[in-house]
């Protein structure tokens, strides 16, 4: 009879218990890394609705503030950083924001009907993850398919 080498049956058990604890820290690796890119992505919308509320802000401030009685959006996004068309310089944004979907200066713009900018919208094409739950001033975002579709518009009310 042959004896038991105790050993050598403990290698392959304790190789098993390695590479199920392999598994387990992959998975759980895995987990953590869905888990901080969701929170991530999350936490870029929530910069996409501040910024594109403070653009949204802005364009009406600029359209109210027209002088005169003709009320006009403004030509571009830089008019809102410095609008001259008063004796008294008005700012209506600090500086210019960056897309935080796309980490770009370059944002899209809604043109208005009459002429100039009505709105701002982000390039990124990227599908939302929050697509409900908006304000009522941002009902227009529910049910976007895409973060293109988030328009920051400002449509004056008569």
């Amino acid at each position: 009879m042959k004896p038991v080498d105790f050993h050598s049956s403990q290698r392959g058990f304790t190789y098993m218990i390695a590479l199920f604890l392999v598994a387990i820290l992959s998975v759980t690796i895995v987990a953590a890394l869905e888990k901080t890119i969701t929170k991530e992505r999350r936490d870029k919308e929530a910069q996409l609705l501040y910024v594109g509320q403070a653009y949204q802000t802005a364009i009406m401030r600029y359209y109210q503030n027209s002088p005169g009685t003709a009320k006009s959006y403004p030509p571009d996004l830089q008019s809102l950083l410095q609008d001259s068309r008063t004796t008294t310089l008005q700012r209506y944004l600090r500086r210019p924001y960056f897309d935080p979907m796309t980490g770009s200066a370059s944002w899209g713009v809604v043109p208005a009907e009459g002429g100039g900018i009505m709105g701002v919208y982000s390039l990124s094409t990227q599908q939302p993850i929050k697509t409900g739950g908006f304000p009522d001033n941002l009902a227009n975002l529910t049910g976007a398919q895409t973060y293109q579709q988030w328009q920051f518009n400002y449509v004056p009310t008569h």
